[in-house]
Order: structure tokens, then sequence, then C-alpha cells
């Protein structure tokens, strides 16, 4: 008799450290946002035509402003994202990434459509007038700034390396420092897109 409870007790407390273990909530790996408000919506063009925030709801979107002609931060960003929409697979379908251009100068709609298949053949980029991408970027919390580059490179731009997730309903949900690796994006997409 006092085996069958001590097995019954091992069993017990067994099955409720799986659960939670298998139940606890998720840690995020950026920064989660608790906006009252929708995202800011925007229209800006791409190579396709107008591109509206308000066009993606139901999907999340990933919005990354950065520039072709960026050396280093904007590449290894989008790369890291376009090996995360492929490793959560078909789950991708229900995500939209757009990368609004801080450098209507260089990048032209065609130039950007060019530049973001690179990276996954659904990403979409945007541009606008310098007035445009100004405000979008303010709204954001977005900062940059043209800076003296080379003679090759020409100016760069120095500006907020952020990705921000805006959940299904249109809300500002997560923010991802720059240098989050492929499988920390993979985890939280797949966690939000369960939601």
């Amino acid at each position: 008799m006092k085996i069958k409870i001590f097995t019954l007790v091992i069993v017990t407390i067994l099955g409720l450290s799986a659960g939670v273990y298998f139940f606890r909530p998720h840690t995020f790996h950026g920064t989660v946002i608790q906006s009252p408000d929708l995202a800011h919506d925007f229209t800006l063009t791409s190579a396709d035509g107008d591109v509206s925030l308000s066009d993606y709801r139901g999907k999340l979107v990933l919005i990354y402003f950065g520039y072709t002609f960026c050396p280093d931060i904007c590449p290894a960003t989008l790369a890291n994202v376009g090996q995360a929409l492929r490793d959560i697979g078909d789950s991708a379908d229900d995500v939209q990434v757009i990368m609004i251009s801080l450098d209507p100068e260089r990048d032209t709609p065609e130039k950007l459509a060019q530049y973001m298949k690179h990276f996954h053949p659904s990403f979409i980029g945007v541009t606008g007038t310098p007035e445009q991408l100004a405000e979008v970027a303010a709204l954001y919390g977005i900062y940059y700034q043209k800076t003296e580059g080379s003679v090759a490179s020409g100016y760069l731009l120095d500006h907020t390396a952020t990705l921000l997730v805006i959940d299904r309903e249109g809300y500002l949900k997560l923010v991802f420092p720059f240098g989050v690796t492929v499988p920390e994006i993979a985890d939280d997409l797949k966690y939000m897109l369960k939601q």
C-alpha cells in the first residue's frame, strides 16, 4: 500500500513539473511593448505600387528602417530575419517584412525590390519623399543622420537598427535589438503566430 501511495505521489509530482515546464509563459527575446494604440499607419511606395501597413492586418509585420548602401548592419539584420522565416516553414506565410529606406536619394523602388530579394522572396522595400520618411521614422522613434563616408561609398547613414514587430491586430508588440539571433527571432515569431 505504501509503495502505491509513494508511486502515486511521484507520478503526480512529475506530472505537475511537466505541466509547469510546458505551460510556462513565453520569454521574449525582444522588448515587449504594451501599446494601447494601433501602430502608426503609413503609405509608401514599392516597385509594385503603394504599400500601407494596414494592408497586412492579420499578419505579423516586421518593420526595419535601413538602406541598401548600408555596409553591415542592414544586411546582417535582413539575413537573420530571412533565415528565421525559412526556419519557421509554412508559418512564414503569415509574416510580412517591410524595409523602409532612409535613403530616398539612392534607393529607388526598383533598387529596393532587387535588394530585398537577396534576403527573402517575400520581403518588400518601400520609400517616399524625404518628408514622408522623416515623419514615419519620427512616429516610430527611429533616429537617422547622414554622415561622411569614403570616396568609394559616398555618404553613409547612422540609424537606429531595431526591428519592430506589429502583431496581427496592428499593435506594436515587440522590438528586437540589433544582434538578435536567427533562433531568437524564429522562437518569438512562432510564439506570436500561435496567439
